[in-house]
């Protein structure tokens, strides 16, 4: 058994779990399937929009594809989010990336 159905059976049990579907977009990045990985996350994004570590990661995904456009934005929202829940750490490297991407 892969990880990737280890963890669809845990999101079978508990379709609410935030971590195991980012986990599951990350699995499908790491197999090179980046649009089903946007997918996902996008999903994510929309079920629980307060799960901040989505922003950085669909952010990215959207650079590698070449949609800076849509990069951009997520790393203001996640830069949002991250203020609304007082994550410092991941809204200084989402900040980082976002002027990581302004400047080129």
């Amino acid at each position: 058994m892969s990880r990737l159905d280890k963890l669809q059976d845990l999101l079978a049990l508990d379709p609410n779990d935030s971590f195991t579907r980012y986990a599951i977009a990350l699995e499908h990045a790491k197999a090179e399937r980046i649009p089903e990985a946007i997918r996902i996350l996008e999903e994510l994004r929309e079920r629980d929009p307060d799960y901040v570590p989505t922003y950085y990661m669909l952010a990215g995904y959207y650079r590698h594809t070449g949609d800076n456009e849509s990069a951009a934005l997520i790393y203001r929202e996640g830069i949002s989010t991250a203020k609304k829940m007082g994550d410092r750490h991941a809204l200084a490297e989402l900040q980082a990336a976002l002027d990581e991407l302004d400047e080129s």
